[in-house]
Parts: C-alpha cells; structure tokens; sequence
C-alpha cells in the first residue's frame, strides 16, 4: 500500500480524502498496527487504482500470530477418509 501511495506521490492525508478512511487509520495499516476491514481495502485500492487483491497478495496465515496447528482443508478430507477406511 505505502509502496503504490508513495509511487502515485500522494499523502496519507491525499489518500485518506480519496478512500473516505482516517489518514491515521492508514498509517497504522501501514505500518502493520492495525489489520483493515475489506471494505478498507477496497477503498483504499480504488482511491490508489490498483486491484484490492494486490493489497493482500503473499500475505499467508503465518504473517499473524503463532498458529495452533497447520491443518489444512485438505489434511481434513485425508484424515477423515482415512478413518473411514
């Protein structure tokens, strides 16, 4: 996101005027302090023209907090048949 502002030279202060979001809110998005809603991303996306999926793209589970397991839906489905068996 601060790559694609920054790219187009806009402020934050710019970029919060054309998404209808606080310039605070997305500094925090920015900076990582703060996760947006989808509609946040879609706004903020819109405002810079870019595709809102290239806001999350490479963003994987482990970007987050420490995960309990690493069960998949496909881990699921083989267990289950597994036991089924």
């Amino acid at each position: 996101m601060r790559k694609a502002r920054n790219a187009r030279q806009i402020s934050l202060e710019d970029l919060g005027h054309l998404s209808e979001i606080n310039w605070t809110t997305i500094g925090k998005i920015e900076r990582g302090a703060s996760s947006p809603t989808v509609e946040s991303l879609v706004r903020i996306a819109t405002a810079l023209e870019i595709d809102p999926g290239s806001l999350i793209s490479g963003i994987t589970s482990d970007d987050y907090r420490q995960r309990q397991h690493r069960l998949t839906a496909r881990d699921l489905i083989a267990a289950r048949q597994a036991n089924n068996n």
